[in-house]
């Protein structure tokens, strides 16, 4: 009894193994590069042609429309490890002088008595970029804006300066209080949610991350709330937004309790 080699147009399995093959790359390749893109309505797909060249990643015709220009205002700033990382005493001075313009809502020593944010012993470079962000309208805000006018560049740096001169509210989390939230702590892979402690202390901490520790939980609630909505953009990246988008109400409100927790 003959037996037909494997790779034989005699042999049937082959044959048919071969013809299938052919078919399903015939198919893949009209759904892929004519069927898909002839539903595109951009210009670069009209025509068949067009279209099969669009599919591969090389136009006939390239998309030359105006693109839209954004309307949001976005921070500007540069952030480095080493930003503002030696002041000189005469611009830790000069920023303890310019600073009594904001003792009514920052406190006099930098710990606020209001649902405003605490800046003694916030990093340098974080004041520094808030400030920049408040200038140029990348953040919004009634009361910072007109304070921003005559403030230069120089002020900027010895305000940051200042103020992270000054000694910070340290971190109080006693075995007595309640545990710390899983979001600031560990986060949640699973939704891109990194921890919170990785970025703003406690565990390590970036630069441009301001540190939490000792703020009012209104003011925080409020500030997630804000990158939540999109109505405030100045965080690099986005990075802020995406994370607080994902996040609950449950877990925005136990973040700020944890970091709001002082003695």
């Amino acid at each position: 009894m003959s037996v037909e080699p494997l790779f034989s147009r005699r042999n049937p399995w082959f044959v048919a193994s071969v013809s299938a093959t052919v078919l399903l790359f015939i198919f893949a390749a009209l759904v892929g590069f004519v069927w898909l893109p002839s539903v595109q309505k951009d210009a670069q797909f009209e025509g068949l042609w067009n279209a099969i060249c669009s599919a591969a990643g090389v136009p006939q015709v390239w998309d030359r429309s105006t693109p839209v220009a954004s309307t949001m205002n976005t921070s500007t700033v540069i952030v480095v490890p080493d930003m503002l990382a030696k002041p000189s005493a005469l611009s830790i001075g000069r920023g303890a002088t310019l600073s009594l313009r904001c003792t009514m809502c920052h406190g006099v020593q930098g710990i606020s008595d209001a649902n405003t944010p605490n800046l003694a012993g916030q990093y340098a470079t974080s004041i520094y970029k808030e400030l920049q962000d408040f200038k140029t309208g990348a953040r919004k805000s009634a009361i910072m804006a007109p304070l921003m006018v005559n403030l230069g560049e120089q002020d900027m740096k010895d305000l940051a300066a200042y103020y992270a001169y000054l000694p910070r509210l340290s971190a109080y989390h006693p075995p007595s209080a309640e545990p710390s939230p899983s979001v600031v702590m560990s986060g949640s892979p699973m939704r891109n949610i990194a921890p919170c402690a990785s970025c703003h202390g406690g565990l390590s901490d970036k630069a441009g991350s301001p540190w939490l520790e000792g703020q009012s939980s209104v003011y925080l609630r409020v500030e997630l709330d804000a990158f939540a909505t999109g109505t405030r953009h100045n965080d690099i990246s986005g990075q802020m937004r995406n994370v607080a988008r994902q996040m609950t109400p449950a877990e925005i409100d136990a973040a700020a309790r944890y970091y709001s927790n002082q003695p």
